[in-house]
């Protein structure tokens, strides 16, 4: 069984920096896309950021491109998202997550991602 369990949340001013961290386990980290959602308050998922197995591909959300990096260890099975010039509205919720099977795209859609981290919570103060 594959799990992933999201580390680093936390509360930060606006204009501050965290760094998220999600570990994986269960099966080889390599050769699937690993992607992060995040959920507001009030607000259904949506799409921050994902990487494909090989890092070569990347996609951002509007919202966090400039200010958020993803990344990946496949050695040490984990990936990141480092956030900086963060702001209020980037208060959430936020999941890791990767795909049941392989698959040859990085995709943005939630419903492409079968496996899903607890989630951890950033706050984010004005």
């Amino acid at each position: 069984q594959v799990q992933l369990v999201e580390s680093g949340g936390g509360l930060v001013q606006a204009g501050g920096s965290l760094r998220l961290s999600c570990a994986a386990s269960g099966r080889t980290f390599g050769g699937y896309t690993m992607g992060w959602f995040r959920r507001a308050p009030g607000k259904e998922r949506e799409f921050v950021a994902a990487m494909s197995w090989s890092g070569l591909t990347t996609f951002y959300a509007d919202s966090v491109k400039g200010r958020f990096t993803v990344s990946r260890d496949n050695a040490r099975n984990t990936v990141a998202l480092q956030m900086n010039n963060l702001k209020p509205e980037d208060t959430a919720v936020y999941y890791c997550a990767t795909y049941y099977e392989s698959r040859s795209y990085v995709s943005r859609r939630e419903d492409d991602y079968g496996y899903w981290g607890q989630g951890t919570q950033v706050t984010v103060s004005s």
